[in-house]
């Protein structure tokens, strides 16, 4: 079984408290035996796998598999064409680590506000980014952009290979049919 969840802002990937304010993964009525494949820091939204069949994490979570994962990302500031040839380039070293090479383009998009709000500065103007990567380090998407000088605000992942989160309400879930599968395991 294959589910998608949107995992709303202020819920931990994990079923068990880890004595934080945060909410779980129990409070969603999700079928016995699942378990997040990846993760979402209590702090980010979007989707969200959880399966029962083991074989899936290694296949999905693999950098060597090159399973794209996509983001919007809400950036205080607006990046420049450098900025984001820097994103993209594989060349970006963050904590000894160089990230891999991915795709990095300014978006217009507008979502409905998160709450609690996002924090706002009447100064700075901000703009959203759609990331594209095929590697998931811990608070990577973060510290990528908060290298180059746009620290993130809001952060939603979209997408997981070819299926996209579409309009699933926060807090909701669906197992994914046989179709709705091939997508997780598509490029798009």
């Amino acid at each position: 079984m294959l589910i998608a969840f949107n995992k709303p802002y202020g819920i931990i990937s994990q079923f068990t408290s880890d004595g934080s304010k945060n909410g779980t993964l129990a409070e969603f009525d999700f079928p016995k035996d699942v378990y997040p494949i990846g993760r979402l820091d209590a702090d980010s939204e979007g989707l969200l796998l959880l399966s029962d069949e083991a074989s899936l994490n290694a296949r999905l979570l693999l950098p060597e598999h090159a399973h794209e994962r996509i983001y919007h990302v809400q950036v205080e500031g607006i990046p420049d064409e450098q900025d984001l040839r820097l994103l993209q380039s594989g060349t970006l070293s963050i904590q000894g680590y160089t990230i891999l090479p991915c795709s990095a383009s300014l978006i217009d998009i507008k979502y409905p506000d998160r709450i609690p709000p996002i924090r706002v500065r009447k100064t700075i103007p901000d703009s959203w980014i759609e990331l594209k990567l095929h590697e998931g380090k811990n608070r990577q998407v973060r510290k990528m952009t908060a290298a180059i000088g746009h620290p993130t605000l809001r952060l939603i992942r979209v997408a997981i290979g070819a299926y996209l989160l579409n309009d699933m309400a926060p807090g909701t879930w669906r197992k994914l049919n046989e179709k709705e599968r091939t997508l997780i395991f598509s490029k798009r």
